[in-house]
C-alpha cells in the first residue's frame, strides 16, 4: 500500500512540476532552509528593538530638586550616567530636560549643552567650546531675544530643579577685606597723648 501511494506520488510530481521527484525535494528542502533563514534574521531583528521599546517607555522619575549648586556639580548631570537626571541651565537657572534625552542626551544634536549653562550657546546659536557659557556679557538685543526665547521655552516645558551657585569675585573679596579692616579699631588719640607727654617727661630728666 504504501508502494503504490508512493509511485502515485511520483507520477503526480513528475505531471505537475515536470520535475523529477528527486530534483523536487531538492528544491523543497532548499526553500524550507532559505524561509528558515529569514525568520531568524527577522526573529533576532525584533529581539533587538524589544528591550530598546521597553527602555523608551519607562516613565521617567520624578526631578529631584537640587537647590543652589556650582558650575563643577552640575557637569555630572550632562547625561553620561543614566542613573542621574539629564539637566541644563539657562542664565543661572537649571532645568531637567531628561524628557528630551534624544536631543540633549549622549549623541543627541544638543548633546553638548547637558552638564552647562550653555545661556550665551543658545543666544548666538552655537555650538563652540568657549560659548558654552553662562556669561552673557557682550551680547547683541537679538541674541538676547533669542536668548528669552529659550528660556520662556524652558520654563514652559521642563521643571526648574536648582540655581547655579554664583562664584565670588575677586571684587567682593576685596571689598570684604576693606570692610574688616575697617571694623578693627584704631588706637585712641587719648593713648597717643599720653604716650608724647612720657616721652617728653623722659628727655627733660
Amino acid at each position: 500500500m504504501a508502494l503504490q501511494l508512493w509511485e502515485t506520488l511520483k507520477e503526480a510530481i513528475v505531471a505537475y512540476t515536470g520535475l523529477s521527484p528527486a530534483t523536487f525535494f531538492t528544491l523543497l528542502a532548499l526553500l524550507v532552509a532559505i524561509y528558515h533563514v529569514i525568520s531568524g534574521l527577522f526573529g533576532s531583528s525584533d529581539n533587538h528593538q524589544t528591550p530598546r521599546s521597553m527602555e523608551e517607555m519607562q516613565p521617567l522619575a520624578p526631578p529631584v530638586q537640587l537647590g543652589e549648586i556650582t558650575e563643577d556639580e552640575l557637569k555630572q548631570y550632562d547625561g553620561t550616567d543614566s542613573k542621574n537626571p539629564l539637566l541644563m541651565a539657562i542664565k543661572g537657572q537649571i532645568y531637567d530636560v531628561s524628557q528630551s534625552r534624544m536631543f540633549y542626551g549622549p549623541g543627541g544634536p544638543y548633546a553638548l549643552f547637558a552638564g552647562k549653562d550653555a545661556s550665551r550657546a543658545l543666544a548666538k546659536m552655537s555650538f563652540e567650546d568657549k560659548d558654552l557659557t553662562g556669561d552673557i556679557s557682550g551680547l547683541g538685543p537679538f541674541e538676547l531675544d533669542a536668548l528669552q526665547d529659550w528660556e520662556y521655552k524652558f520654563m514652559s516645558k521642563y521643571v526648574k530643579v536648582g540655581t547655579i551657585k554664583k562664584a565670588e569675585t575677586d571684587g567682593e573679596a576685596t571689598g570684604e577685606t576693606t570692610k574688616a579692616a575697617e571694623d578693627i579699631p584704631s588706637e585712641s588719640p587719648a593713648v597717643k597723648s599720653e604716650e608724647t607727654s612720657s616721652s617728653a617727661e623722659v628727655k627733660q630728666e
